[in-house]
């Protein structure tokens, strides 16, 4: 048999068309018109080009791109106006929790501000996990915190690794607290800056020591069922690791409480 399939006359006939490919090409253009909205080459308020414009520009067809006009509308983005087009809203509007929208405007932000919120928001959850935990968390999750830290007292010359652990005592602690929708917003935060330079910044040895005597403090404070000690505990080791790996302009003061 070949590509093409064959009749019962055996004439081939062309293969049926690929119908996911319109939606394939209306995310490409909907990606493409995000990084254009955040970097500000259609500024809020701003009409969003009239639809045969975005059909020359990525060569598709407007089923395309109304269908990239509608995930834009979704994300918050670009709202329709009768009468007006396509209006390009303001950053309040758009949803920061999704994944385009959140990595583009990482991207795009030379003060650290975005990731200083970032922080900010991790902190505040993952605080009052690390609370929860501290009354909820059974002994073999209490195990598990601690065989992390120990191991992680040993990675601390592979940073790649100490990270993957680091990682794991966070969301032990995550779902010790049971608190499914904080996590899940910790996770989405995450995906988007665990890879980049800007959010891992400096990885020496040191810094990786100091980082898991944060992270002992908030085991034992689990493990002694002490949910403010754990909450506290937290909140400082969240904040002095980003602080001292940070590494760019402007001062956080985002994170001063």
């Amino acid at each position: 048999m070949t590509a093409s399939a064959q009749s019962d006359e055996g004439v081939s006939t062309p293969p049926p068309a690929w119908t996911r490919r319109p939606a394939n090409l209306a995310a490409a253009v909907t990606a493409e018109l995000v990084e254009r909205i955040v970097r500000g080459l259609h500024p809020s308020g701003s009409p969003l080009p009239p639809e045969p414009v975005l059909c020359e520009t990525f060569a598709v067809s407007r089923t395309v791109v109304r269908e990239a006009v509608k995930i834009l509308q979704e994300k918050g983005l670009v709202q329709v106006r009768q009468g007006a087009g396509t209006m390009v809203t303001p950053p309040a509007m758009w949803n920061m929790l999704d994944e385009l929208v959140l990595g583009a405007t990482i991207a795009g932000d030379e003060s650290l501000a975005v990731l200083d919120d970032l922080v900010v928001t991790r902190r505040l959850l993952e605080s009052d996990m690390a609370n929860v935990a501290a009354r909820l968390a059974d002994d073999a999750a209490i195990d598990q915190l601690r065989i992390l830290v120990d191991q992680m007292d040993e990675l601390v010359d592979d940073h790649v690794a100490y990270h993957q652990h680091d990682r794991a005592f966070h969301d032990t602690v995550m779902q010790a607290s049971g608190n499914r929708i904080a996590r899940a917003v910790v996770r989405a935060l995450e995906s988007q800056v665990v890879n980049t330079a800007r959010y891992m910044g400096r990885t020496e040895r040191a810094l990786c020591v100091a980082s898991n005597a944060g992270h002992r403090r908030v085991y034992e404070r689990i493990a002694a069922h002490d949910p403010d000690g754990a909450a506290e505990a937290m909140f400082t080791h969240i904040t002095e690791a980003w602080v001292v790996r940070r590494s760019g302009p402007g001062d956080p003061t985002r994170l001063r409480r």
